[in-house]
């Protein structure tokens, strides 16, 4: 399973879309306090999270995520349109996202269902 954390209603569905359509199981959320109650049903085998949200945003969910062990061990990938604010050593894709390369990313970390 692939959680996508992102406010964009369009960007977050588009990847979604493209995603189930490789195969893969996905659920989203539309911010990190959404993703930490998906993160208590399930552990996901990757997370795509956006950084710039209302609410929780990425780096405060990221941040709260390497507090727990289990929770520290989920790949994460971090879609944005300025990497300077990613987490430190966490693999970023610039915004506009190339499906391409999203695509062969997602198979390092996960395979399809």
């Amino acid at each position: 399973m692939i959680l996508i954390v992102d406010d964009e209603v369009h960007g977050r569905e588009s990847l979604r879309d493209a995603l189930e359509d490789q195969g893969y199981r996905v659920v989203v959320a539309r911010d990190g306090r959404e993703a930490m109650q998906q993160l208590e049903i399930a552990r996901p085998s990757l997370m795509i999270l956006d950084l710039l949200m209302p609410g929780m945003h990425g780096n405060a969910l990221y941040d709260e995520m390497q507090k727990s062990p289990q929770l520290a061990r989920i790949p994460v990938l971090v879609t944005t349109s300025d990497p300077s604010r990613a987490p430190a050593g966490v693999p970023t894709l610039d915004k506009p996202l190339r499906l391409d390369k999203l695509l062969s990313l997602v198979a390092l970390a996960c395979e399809p269902l």
